[in-house]
């Protein structure tokens, strides 16, 4: 049985490329290179011209936050847009609580 595809992201180039999971092997991204970032099996990318979108996943990959399947779905809540981004983490700074769960949060009011 083949193993289950999970999405890989150059944050560089603005693209996402599904392939098998591997923990052991470091994927370099076919266009320029620069190694992929494990996105997980439920990410969605955003459109390669949404600059913004892009910066939000940026902030939410290099935070360590995924895309990952839950037992009931997908991933949860994720903020798609620098906003959201802006206002969790004005949220984790004051809370103290940490960034990769305060981004995931819905409501930090």
């Amino acid at each position: 049985m083949a193993h289950a595809k999970t999405s890989y992201v150059c944050l560089s180039c603005r693209a996402s490329y599904k392939q098998p999971y591997d923990r052991t092997r470091q994927r370099a991204c076919p266009r320029c290179a620069e190694p992929l970032i494990h996105a997980g099996s439920a990410f969605a990318p955003p459109r390669r011209r949404d600059a913004a979108a892009w910066r939000a996943l940026t902030v939410l990959l290099n935070a360590g936050v995924g895309f990952h399947k839950s037992c009931c779905g997908g991933p949860g809540y994720r903020p798609r847009t620098l906003r959201e981004v802006r206002e969790r983490m004005t949220y984790a700074q004051r809370s103290g609580e940490p960034i990769a769960l305060a981004l995931v949060r819905r409501d930090v009011g």
